[in-house]
């Protein structure tokens, strides 16, 4: 059906849409675009064997991801994952609490926390099941209307080109949006005095949220900070260390006993957007960068992967030809579908961290006042919880 022989020009054609990185949202938009009919072909600039194995990086998912993950047969695939059951929100210094609870919004779980290795496992061996194709050791660098370059001299052409490569290899546009919220993220495991019996908290203070997820027997932490004090916090040793998470985090979970070696990240908000060109489309991390803050912007991806292979479907059954893949009025439809969940994500996740990174006190009165609400009103509890489930679209 594809035409893969190259032209006078040396491109080789194609009418397979061609996917940019295998990392996890490029990898469920290959499995969704082949579910739902639009066989891709997968461009990653790693070899097969330095991929996610031993990666031992935490993701939090989603009821909402999961569903997608179990329709493309990678949930039963998937192995040491912790749900989470309950979710407890304070902020540090003030009044107001609110508890979700999966039992709540009948769910067997609010979210799961896994390994960044156990996923891409998982997604590799789907990949090989379903038969789609991925090329390793394949170095995009450059990417124009129609056509691939890598870095091995081969140029592919296709009329839907996805670029999924988490916005690291493919420079885009200058940002419609951007945001340096001056903080960076130190994240590793903990393990506490008390069992997490799958409850993950999360904790607003003036430098920032703090986030306890359950993995495994342990604490996965994400401790958000003004990056020189994070820069400070990730150096201290472990006794220092352990000692200053008590004291900014509090005892709900007994003593800190033990920390795995801290890495950190800088945090910001950017939207580049989903277009660059004619028949370019981004996802993911590639489109959008959300600060950590309830765990929003990998679910996003996911959702962005899910959302662009239905349209490719429609855009199949309606014109019954693959060049009708990446026209202007299926990316447009595209860019429609995705602005409301898109745009949620970023004034939900930005708004927290304006809203709780601060220590005036009209304002902290004011957030404990809607946290209670949020804990006394059940149609308003079950509105926020639906969202960060399942998007702004709940």
């Amino acid at each position: 059906m594809n035409n893969t022989a190259p032209n006078e020009n040396g491109v080789v054609s194609s009418t397979a849409p061609i996917i940019v990185g295998a990392g996890p949202v490029g990898a469920v938009c290959a499995l969704a675009m082949q579910h739902h009919g639009a066989s891709p072909r997968v461009l990653e600039a790693r070899t097969h064997a330095s991929r996610g194995n031993g990666d031992a990086r935490t993701l939090a998912l989603s009821h909402g991801s999961r569903l997608i993950l179990e329709r493309l047969g990678v949930w039963a695939r998937l192995e040491n994952v912790t749900p989470i059951t309950r979710i407890h929100i304070s902020q540090r210094g003030g009044f107001g609490t609110t508890r979700l609870s999966a039992a709540d919004e009948h769910l067997p779980a609010l979210g799961y926390v896994l390994s960044y290795g156990s996923l891409t496992t998982a997604l590799d061996a789907e990949l090989i099941t379903a038969g789609v194709k991925v090329e390793y050791a394949s170095d995009v660098q450059r990417v124009e209307p129609g056509v691939v370059h890598t870095a091995a001299g081969m140029c592919m052409s296709s009329p839907l080109i996805v670029i999924a490569d988490g916005g690291h290899r493919q420079p885009a546009a200058a940002p419609k949006l951007s945001r340096d919220y001056g903080q960076m993220a130190v994240v590793c495991e903990v393990q506490t005095e008390l069992p997490h019996a799958n409850l993950a908290y999360e904790r607003f203070t003036p430098d920032g949220p703090a986030a306890l997820l359950p993995k495994g027997d342990a604490y996965a932490l994400v401790w958000t900070a003004r990056t020189a004090e994070a820069e400070r916090i990730a150096a201290l040793p472990d006794a220092a260390f352990l000692a200053a998470l008590y004291q900014h985090f509090g005892g709900r979970q007994g003593r800190f006993l033990s920390a795995t070696p801290r890495n950190r990240f800088p945090l910001k908000l950017s939207l580049t957007g989903t277009r660059d060109e004619a028949g370019i489309v981004r996802i993911g991390n590639a489109a959008q960068t959300l600060h950590p803050v309830s765990g929003q912007g990998f679910n996003l991806g996911l959702r962005d992967a899910w959302e662009l292979a239905t349209l490719c479907e429609d855009a199949l059954i309606k014109d019954g030809a693959p060049e009708s893949l990446g026209s202007a009025a299926m990316l447009n439809a595209y860019a429609r579908s995705r602005r409301v969940d898109v745009l949620g994500g970023l004034g939900f996740t930005d708004f927290l961290v304006r809203a709780f990174s601060n220590d005036i006190a009209p304002i902290r009165h004011a957030r404990g006042l809607g946290l209670l609400a949020l804990d006394m009103l059940p149609p308003l509890k079950h509105f926020v919880a639906r969202r960060m489930i399942f998007g702004a679209r709940g």
